[in-house]
């Protein structure tokens, strides 16, 4: 299968108001025009100079989302590149991207991760932290808080992942209903190649497809 045909496939079958992010991690900048002359229109990168060498060849044809771990010493090139973080997982991070937007004079949404697996590897705070975490970041002007973003296992069944993405809705949905100035909880960033359709049964907006786009 081509990536053109493959992108036709997943945006044949995701819902209408379901984001598609093509994960183009270690991906070429060819592979990702083919996956946008085919549809795409967010490309994910989890590294940022792998984003800026892409960037340079495929430049402001789709939307750029930061879905990696992102080290404090890599932000204010981020902030250049990302049209959304979708990883903020401690005020540390969330201060520094603050810091920066406001010397481009601009706004970064952001998601903040939740490590619902509660998986000690994995980056992302514990969904009980994530209420008192969102009111300090809100304080932030040059931060927009947009929704939550959370990984879930990459392998095994994918239906073992549906414990974790209704964990997180309801994070979600909580913060929502609290109606927290400068919060808006629009964005609901869940499931991967291998549990995306069970993410988008429980709430998914986004989600973040790879190997099922470029092989």
């Amino acid at each position: 299968m081509t990536i053109k045909e493959n992108v036709a496939i997943i945006l044949n079958e995701i819902p209408e108001g379901v984001q598609l992010v093509a994960a183009a991690k270690t991906v070429s900048p060819a592979k990702m025009m083919e996956a946008i002359d085919a549809g795409v229109r967010i490309i994910g990168e989890n590294y940022v100079q792998e984003a800026e060498a892409a960037r340079e060849l495929v430049g402001d044809r789709a939307e750029w989302h930061f879905i990696g771990h992102l080290q404090t010493n890599k932000v204010r090139k981020a902030v250049r590149l990302f049209d959304m973080i979708e990883t903020i997982d401690s005020i540390r991070i969330a201060r520094e991207i603050d810091k920066w937007c406001a010397r481009l004079g601009r706004t970064m949404p952001v998601l903040v991760e939740i490590n619902s697996g509660r998986e000690p590897q994995k980056s992302g705070i514990l969904p009980e932290e994530a209420e008192s975490l969102i009111r300090e970041i809100a304080q932030f002007k040059h931060i927009k808080v947009s929704g939550l973003m959370t990984m879930g296992p990459r392998f095994g069944n994918p239906e073992d992942s549906r414990q974790y993405f209704i964990e997180t809705r309801k994070v979600f949905e909580s913060i929502k209903s609290l109606d927290l100035p400068r919060v808006e909880m629009k964005y609901l960033s869940m499931g991967m190649t291998n549990s995306y359709r069970i993410a988008i049964e429980e709430g998914a907006n986004i989600v973040r497809i790879g190997s099922k786009i470029f092989g």
